[in-house]
């Protein structure tokens, strides 16, 4: 896979993440929102609580991944991504999933994440956050994704923002970035590159080179 370091191409394959995403756990019945790449200082993201992007077919929700976090391990995109398809879903179906104005990730939240394979875990102030499982990691080993190779340098995200501006705190490392779920293996002779959730030996199978983990 070519590395994405061009923000063109950042965009593309979020689209098409957010595609697979709606196909494989939200049985394709979620609309396709605008997605955007904003700088968002302290958090992952954010979904608009209303269609607030216009174009010829109607309007259009907007789906944002901070460009802070855009080079995060893939696991952290799935996961920050899927969150925000909840709050989507929830409001498609009139489901209350967050209450004290919009901060606060309520049970009913929980319960459709869950229903989507995310692991929850509570936080006093603003409910049920999410983080990464190795359900994602294998799920993005099968599509055959890997990270987006360009980011915004700032400070490191300390909240993830759902529906309307609703704000969880992070699960990051004190040095911002955490650390991938993955090994990343790349043939030292053409650069290809494949990820394994454990330590293995590979054969590039077009120059028949050892693969290097990086």
């Amino acid at each position: 896979m070519k590395q994405t370091t061009k923000m063109s191409r950042a965009v593309s394959q979020l689209e098409h993440i957010y595609n697979s995403l709606n196909t494989d756990f939200f049985h394709g019945e979620l609309p396709v929102p605008i997605i955007t790449v904003q700088s968002k200082p302290g958090t992952y993201g954010h979904c608009s609580v209303a269609k607030v992007w216009q174009r010829p077919d109607g309007g259009a929700y907007e789906l944002n991944i901070a460009a802070e976090v855009l080079n995060y391990p893939i696991e952290e995109t799935l996961d920050s991504m899927i969150h925000e398809l909840v709050h989507l879903f929830c409001r498609q179906h009139g489901i209350q999933e967050v209450s004290r104005g919009g901060t606060y990730h309520n049970k009913r939240f929980k319960e459709e994440a869950e229903r989507r394979g995310l692991e929850c875990y509570r936080t006093e102030m603003y409910g049920w956050n999410t983080r990464p499982t190795d359900r994602l990691v294998e799920y993005a080993l099968e599509k055959g994704w890997n990270e987006i190779q360009i980011g915004r340098s700032t400070l490191p995200p300390i909240i993830r923002t759902g529906a309307g501006g609703t704000a969880q705190p992070g699960a990051d490392t004190t040095g911002g970035k955490r650390p991938s779920s993955t090994r990343k293996l790349i043939c030292p002779k053409c650069g290809q590159s494949v990820r394994a959730t454990r330590k293995v030996n590979i054969l590039c199978g077009d120059c028949m080179e050892q693969m290097v983990e990086v």
